[in-house]
């Protein structure tokens, strides 16, 4: 199979930049997208029969979290065979049909590529060892802690040696080191390539290469600029990841993809260190930006390291952390959305953001073990009390669906997803423009692009909006009563903002 001809996208008429230069990704979480049999969890038919909404959306690309078979220790990302389909979501003819369907709308699919380890239950672990990182001393070698908590060292029951796990025990670093591991790999990477696929999501990538040395890591300077959980929190995780020679593992992953694939890196590292990845990944998620506090200033920075960076993916919201709407609240969430749609460079749009989907209770007893459920409650489709999601029991409770559903936004104009839908549009007109930031104030975040303009007022306090023109976009406390233009002096209120189109 083959992606999309470049002739079937008019967004690409003309145009030398790669398509995904500034692109919309929807990240669909496959257990919570649409579930098509029945059994309460979702599935890739399931995701077929609703790439209309994505398709109308605007999106340019799908991201499917791991679909692959799995024991679920970590819901997916312990992979035990990386070239099949997890039997309750589907088959693989299932995928080609999602491919095929995926492609003819004009979209691109990519899949989550998770390199750094396996399930414990995956066959390398007994059939191959050699492919996994091994303390060479009999316990742990050294005191890097896992990523959840606790030693990254476990004993392995049945052969008496200690293996590094990065997450959970049951998911066994692979060392990437070990050609073989390297060449094992690389075909599990061009399986997918050969079935259609656009390119991938690199999960967890800073983990791939460590210290060869396996030297313990310093107590905590506390100079990291993005959040570390508990006693993870404890070290400088300067050998134990991001090891200087991470490109020549990259290189291996890149040739397996080919060079047209997109391939976007989740490396969990301040914007000024993500260069070592960009020489062979596309681009890498800016978490700067993701993890920024609410302020102008210190959202000015994260855009201004991340446009330094010069390939970074925005991106404010995912299954692991909390969502958009729960972090900031309605009226901030549009602001932020109306940010990161206007950004030069692709941006990745989790499923539900788009209609205002907050956190829910999370399961009861909980699914996931580190407390993730809150984000990963399923797409609420309809007003009913399974919205439209299952006819069976869901695997996770529906949130607010009565509230808060795709077919009432469908036809209000004033609702979250025809803000998106808008949003969207604009970011395709804003394809292949500069980017320049705007003096607007200590309490603003503004920029340039183009013809249009953007300007957020994050304070409390009106501001004079430093630019004029016609108002295309009004959000937060201005959206309800939006003005056709801005004049010379004009104000914006407090939590406010608009994008305007020079006369």
């Amino acid at each position: 199979m083959s992606g999309p001809a470049e002739s079937a996208d008019p967004r690409r008429a003309g145009a030398e930049r790669p398509w995904w230069a500034d692109a919309v990704v929807y990240q669909i979480y496959p257990r919570s997208f649409q579930d098509s049999d029945g059994d309460g969890v979702g599935d890739l038919r399931g995701i077929t029969s609703r790439l209309d909404h994505i398709a109308e959306l605007g999106a340019d690309a799908i991201w499917l979290s791991p679909i692959y078979p799995s024991p679920l220790h970590d819901m997916g990302y312990d992979i035990a065979d990386f070239s099949a389909v997890d039997p309750r979501l589907g088959t693989l003819e299932d995928f080609d049909e999602l491919v095929a369907e995926t492609h003819a709308r004009g979209m691109r699919i990519l899949l989550d590529l998770v390199p750094c380890h396996t399930s414990i239950e995956h066959p390398w672990f007994r059939e191959h060892p050699e492919r996994y990182v091994w303390s060479r001393v009999d316990g742990p070698e050294n005191n890097w802690i896992a990523a959840f908590g606790g030693p990254a060292w476990s004993r392995d029951e049945e052969t008496g040696r200690w293996y590094l796990h990065s997450f959970y025990p049951e998911q066994p670093d692979l060392d990437w080191r070990n050609p073989e591991t390297r060449e094992a790999m690389a075909g599990e990477i061009g399986f997918w390539i050969e079935r259609g696929i656009d390119g991938y999501r690199v999960d967890a990538i800073d983990r791939l290469l460590k210290d060869p040395e396996r030297r313990d890591d310093p107590p905590s300077s506390g100079t990291f600029p993005l959040p570390l959980p508990g006693d993870f929190a404890l070290h400088d995780h300067v050998n134990s990841q991001n090891a200087p020679d991470i490109g020549d593992a990259l290189a291996t992953i890149r040739d397996a993809a080919g060079p047209d694939a997109f391939l976007a890196g989740e490396v969990f590292q301040p914007h000024a260190g993500l260069s070592r990845y960009l020489g062979s990944l596309d681009v890498a998620f800016a978490f700067e930006f993701l993890f920024s506090p609410w302020d102008a200033e210190r959202l000015r920075a994260a855009i201004a390291s991340g446009v330094a960076a010069e390939r970074v993916a925005w991106v404010l919201s995912n299954h692991d952390f909390p969502r958009l709407i729960t972090r900031l609240g309605r009226d901030a969430a549009e602001l932020a959305a109306t940010l990161l749609l206007t950004l030069p460079g692709p941006a990745f749009i989790y499923q539900g953001d788009e209609i205002g989907m907050a956190d829910g209770p999370g399961g009861d007893p909980p699914v996931d073990r580190h407390g993730r459920d809150a984000q990963r409650h399923p797409m609420q489709w309809e007003p009913g009390p399974k919205g439209g999601f299952t006819a069976g029991e869901p695997w996770l409770p529906l949130t607010d669906p009565a509230e808060r559903n795709v077919a009432d936004q469908s036809v209000d104009p004033h609702s979250e997803l025809n803000l998106y839908r808008g949003l969207i549009r604009l970011r395709h007109a804003l394809a292949g423009t500069g980017y320049e930031p705007i003096d607007a104030g200590p309490e603003a975040v503004a920029h340039r692009r183009g013809e249009y303009a953007v300007v957020l007022n994050l304070g409390e306090s009106a501001l004079s909006a430093p630019v004029t023109g016609e108002v295309v976009v009004a959000v937060g406390s201005l959206r309800a009563r939006a003005p056709q233009s801005l004049a010379s002096g004009a104000e914006l209120p407090p939590g406010s903002g608009v994008v305007v189109r020079r006369a």
